[in-house]
């Protein structure tokens, strides 16, 4: 019998009103240069996300070539995005930060300190006992910065890709049902409930949380695994306030963190567990989808609280267009990462800025 394989964290979507602007940023700032894909074109099966009907819209794809998920840069075209009603604070609903790897934390705080970033801590450590700090990007998103070992390679740059993600839901134990038992995220790194000196420096942060940190205890194996390596999620809860859902009154698409999305094989057998477990699938595409010059089949879920949570089965990665390469995944071993040439060839794909 098949089974649904999740080769891990693909990117997480980012809602900006210049995608060209936030593609730079990220590629200069953060590494993630090399350009995936880029599509113009109208989203039609997120009507439902986007007042009822289609939008013409413009996405991104940045990757970072050390490894790790990559930056879905989302702009509408005909409508001016809109920004949450309210400022962001820790434990609201949705997805608060992405997780950025770094294997040299003090060169990436300096680096980014010395260009005049907007970091908002100094290096702390996390209830792991992790060195991390958080960082704003010029579009009001937060990041936090922590080291990590899982490097696809390492070159000149201290950072590598996204390896995990920080969202706010209502209820910890209700949440764990989806990350730990679909996604399968079962390995406890941390389960704390207190005030957290890490979380001090952000709106909202001195007040108390639970707090629980997972990993998956099984490696990752198949397609791209070894590029997006090992990740995490946190799931943090309000214990002293009532939480608001970040994307209260607005689109899919406006300004934000729109959505996490996970590599996965098998999208039909995925699709039946989520039914099974009483996630169903809110949204799905034809077997055979362009994203630009990509290709792939994919599909959405919302977790207990409404964060969108994006599943791709990618068929195609292009890397010289006029030529016609490109990486085929469709009929290979999908338990067979694919083989470090061709990872690497999508160093092409990088955007000199």
């Amino acid at each position: 019998m098949k089974e649904k394989l999740i080769y891990g964290i693909q990117q997480i979507g980012i809602g900006v009103k210049n995608a060209d602007i936030a593609f730079k940023w990220y590629a200069t700032k953060l590494g993630a240069d090399a350009l995936i894909f880029d599509d113009s074109n109208e989203a039609t099966y997120m009507a439902k996300y986007m007042g009822g009907k289609p939008r013409k819209k413009r996405a991104l794809l940045g990757l970072n070539m050390q490894g790790g998920g990559g930056y879905e840069i989302w702009q509408y075209t005909n409508r001016k995005p809109s920004k949450p009603e309210n400022e962001f604070k820790v434990g609201d609903l949705g997805i608060q930060f992405p997780f950025v790897k770094t294997n040299n934390i003090t060169a990436t705080y300096n680096r980014l300190k010395i260009s005049n970033e907007n970091i908002l801590s100094e290096i702390k450590k996390d209830p792991s006992g992790v060195k991390c700090f958080f960082l704003k990007d010029p579009f009001d998103n937060i990041l936090k910065i922590k080291e990590h070992t899982s490097f696809y390679q390492n070159k000149k740059i201290d950072v590598g890709g996204i390896f995990g993600a920080a969202i706010g839901v209502s209820n910890i134990d209700v949440s764990l049902k989806l990350y730990k038992d679909v996604l399968g995220y079962d390995k406890v790194i941390f389960d704390k409930t207190d005030n957290f000196d890490d979380l001090e420096n952000l709106k909202n942060g001195s007040k108390r949380f639970r707090r629980i940190l997972l990993t998956h205890s099984k490696k990752r194996v198949g397609g791209f695994s070894k590029f997006f390596g090992t990740s995490e999620i946190e799931l943090i809860q309000c214990l002293e306030n009532e939480p608001t859902k970040i994307f209260k009154n607005r689109y899919w698409g406006d300004l934000g963190y729109i959505h996490l999305c996970f590599d996965v094989k098998i999208l039909k057998v995925l699709k039946e567990e989520c039914k099974q477990k009483e996630v169903p699938f809110q949204v799905i595409s034809q077997p055979s989808f362009n994203m630009g010059d990509a290709n792939g089949h994919w599909g959405y879920i919302e977790d207990n609280d409404g964060t969108l949570i994006e599943f791709i089965e990618t068929n195609k990665v292009p890397l010289i267009k006029n030529l016609g390469i490109h990486i085929n995944l469709k009929n290979r071993n999908p338990k067979k990462p694919l083989p470090n040439w061709m990872i690497k060839a999508m160093a092409l794909k990088r955007v000199k800025i």
